[in-house]
């Protein structure tokens, strides 16, 4: 019976013990992942509030700002420019786009969607246009200057 007794009360102080050092894990984790993910896209004079993920991608996207780019028309539904360096990409397939969907496609080449369709290509996601309406109508149809930057 003493046996029983003291093989329970070992194995409850090493539950307790592991369970101390996985917050203590888990407390570092949370100090390395954070970053600054609120940026504004301006186009044409307006400017949109954007959030971008929490990646390796974003982060190195945002190393670059600010970034002003000439980006080009595709499809009726899209602008894009390609980046000089590649990006760390991690492709999934998205199946569908909406307004404001800020992508890159491949590893050099970023995307800024203005209308929601389905798609069978994938994307590395970047971050979203916080509020869209406006957004189609202020890209324009053809080819236009944007910049990128902190907040």
């Amino acid at each position: 019976m003493k046996k029983v007794l003291l093989i329970i009360c070992a194995a409850c102080l090493l539950l307790t013990s592991c369970g101390e050092s996985s917050q203590a894990i888990t407390s570092e984790v949370k100090e390395v992942s954070p970053m600054q993910s609120s940026i504004t896209v301006q186009v044409n004079g307006k400017s949109f509030p954007a959030t971008l993920e929490d990646n390796l991608t974003a982060r190195a996207f945002i190393e670059r700002f600010p970034l002003e780019v000439d980006m080009t028309e595709l499809n009726g539904n899209e602008k894009y420019f390609y980046l000089d360096t590649d990006l760390p990409s991690d492709s999934v397939s998205v199946k569908q786009i909406h307004a404001g969907d800020l992508m890159l496609f491949g590893s050099k080449c970023v995307v800024l969607f203005y209308k929601d369709f389905a798609t069978s290509y994938t994307y590395t996601r970047l971050g979203k246009i916080d509020t869209p309406e406006d957004l189609a109508k202020t890209l324009g149809a053809g080819n236009v200057r944007v910049t990128f930057a902190r907040q």
